[in-house]
């Protein structure tokens, strides 16, 4: 698997994730953009989401976007968002320091618009890993593609890796444990063990502790790409921030990943933690109603779109539900039951 001009395996890759950590500024992205040009890391990356295309109106906030002070699920969103008109210049800002731009789509209308930029690479949210028309669209655009893996059991990642059986010779997998921050004893490193065993592509771990060592041992374990948060102040009020590495923390994370140390040792095992189970409720994306449904109405594409949380009928049920008939009202923008349809003839 190539990125640009850079082959994965020759050393560790690493992916500085600015994430929401810009605050919604154009100018703090620049800063953070050059701090980790500065600090070693191979690409930046950026996530591209709208409130609206993705929050339903049954999303609520993840336990640790209260804990970090949030309040309003959509206005935190809405205040974190960047277009990728406002992505453009970071873009360009990551190519001229040499470094690449990689980005998060979080809804399948988003994928045309992200298109738009030069992006060296797409990445999915662990969540969506149970999106299968998202990431198949991404699959389409001919990019590398790395599937991050947080919150899911093993027979889920399999079943994507089927999905993408066309893109596997630009495809990366990513260990990944979802909890912001994530307790040192909880870092699973375990996983990378075993997708190792299980997948013949590049395997690397989302790293979401608070350590600056914890890189190093998932190099040791078979890791060849990780992905670690950064902000310019750990202290600073967002969702996100209290779970990332500073520029300086960053820069020693980096050399610590490309310095050999002895793999731990850890059991090659991938499994759902207790941990992980709030985000994994909140944040994967159901089949929504994108208008009312009447009792009788019998069910077509333009009638859905995939939005959070994961309460519903999950994105990859899709062609099951087209064709039935509706048995109960159902709102706008909230997600579909499998009560609410017809039962299967």
């Amino acid at each position: 698997m190539r990125i640009g001009n850079r082959q994965i395996g020759e050393h560790p890759y690493v992916i500085a994730e600015i994430g929401v950590n810009h605050d919604g500024s154009v100018e703090r992205a620049l800063e953070l953009t050059r701090s980790a040009a500065e600090a070693g890391a191979d690409a930046i990356k950026l996530q591209l989401f709208r409130s609206d295309l993705l929050m339903s109106r049954a999303s609520t906030l993840a336990a640790y976007q209260s804990s970090a002070g949030e309040s309003d699920p959509f206005a935190m969103l809405r205040r974190l968002e960047l277009t990728t008109d406002q992505m453009n210049p970071i873009v360009a800002l990551a190519h001229e320091l040499g470094i690449h731009a990689i980005v998060t789509v979080f809804s399948l209308d988003l994928v045309g618009d992200a298109e738009r930029l030069p992006w060296d690479a797409y990445k999915t949210a662990s969540p969506d890993i149970i999106h299968k028309p998202l990431l198949d669209r991404l699959a389409s655009t001919g990019k590398p593609l790395i599937l991050s893996t947080g919150a899911s059991t093993m027979e889920e990642v399999h079943r994507a890796i089927v999905w993408l059986r066309g893109s596997h010779d630009r495809l990366a997998v990513l260990q990944c444990v979802s909890s912001y921050p994530t307790p040192p004893a909880q870092a699973e490193l375990g996983g990378i063990k075993l997708l190792k065993r299980a997948l013949t592509c590049p395997v690397g771990y989302s790293d979401h502790t608070s350590g600056e060592d914890t890189g190093a041992l998932a190099v040791a374990l078979g890791a060849s790409i990780l992905e670690k948060h950064f902000t310019y102040d750990t202290s600073a009020t967002g969702p996100d921030h209290s779970a990332s590495l500073t520029a300086a923390a960053l820069r020693r994370y980096i050399a610590n990943a490309r310095n050999p140390v002895a793999p731990p040792e850890v059991e090659a095992m991938k499994r759902v933690l207790d941990i992980e189970n709030d985000v994994r409720r909140v944040s994967r994306q159901s089949i929504v109603a994108a208008r009312p449904l009447a009792v009788g109405h019998l069910i077509g594409r333009g009638d859905l779109t995939f939005k959070r949380p994961g309460t519903g009928i999950p994105p990859f049920d899709l062609e099951r539900v087209l064709s039935h008939r509706v048995v109960r009202p159902v709102d706008r923008d909230m997600p579909l039951q499998w009560d609410d349809l017809s039962s299967m003839s």
